[in-house]
């Protein structure tokens, strides 16, 4: 075990060490490469900002007009039918929109059930299990211009659905509720 915690401390410094090696072997100028990926970066990070803007006003504006509580309370018995407690339900609707407001929920669900109950289970797993679909779609597609994004939104969705399916079915089976 000491031997595997000693190789995890050093594989990065090792990894990046290696690439400036190879780069210098291979006649690359590593330092003027980096800078110039660093500005790329900031470029990028400067176009993505209105599209970050932009999905974070909608979600404020999904949650404040109450149509999250709505959507909550259409799901809310297709939830408990299957046998998925309620207070899930916020969480595995948020998650595909906004990772922030999910990961406030499962802190939350955390907070009162506590981590070890089936929720606190269910709600981390769901929570690794599932991914921010529109934010995604919405920062990285439009940094690259993207617009239309109909096949990708609908694929991501899917995705989305498999693995909350997985998160429910994975605890279930592993810790029997």
């Amino acid at each position: 075990m000491g031997s595997l915690l000693m190789l995890s401390t050093f594989i990065l410094p090792i990894l990046i060490g290696g690439i400036l090696l190879y780069g210098t072997f291979k006649k690359v100028p590593t330092y003027e490469s980096f800078v110039e990926g660093g500005k790329e970066g900031i470029t990028i990070s400067f176009s993505i900002i209105p599209y970050l803007v932009g999905m974070l006003a909608a979600i404020a504006v999904f949650r404040a007009s109450g149509a999250m509580d709505a959507l909550v309370g259409l799901f809310k018995p297709l939830f408990n039918l299957i046998g998925v407690p309620s207070e899930i339900v916020p969480l595995a609707l948020i998650r595909p929109i906004s990772g922030n407001a999910a990961l406030g929920l499962t802190s939350d669900l955390m907070g009162t059930f506590g981590p070890d109950s089936f929720i606190g289970r269910l709600a981390s797993t769901i929570q690794g299990s599932t991914d921010t679909t529109f934010y995604v779609l919405t920062v990285y597609f439009g940094a690259v211009g993207i617009r239309k994004m109909g096949d990708a939104v609908k694929v991501g969705l899917l995705a989305d659905l498999v693995g909350l399916v997985a998160a429910i079915t994975a605890v279930v089976y592993i810790f029997g509720y």
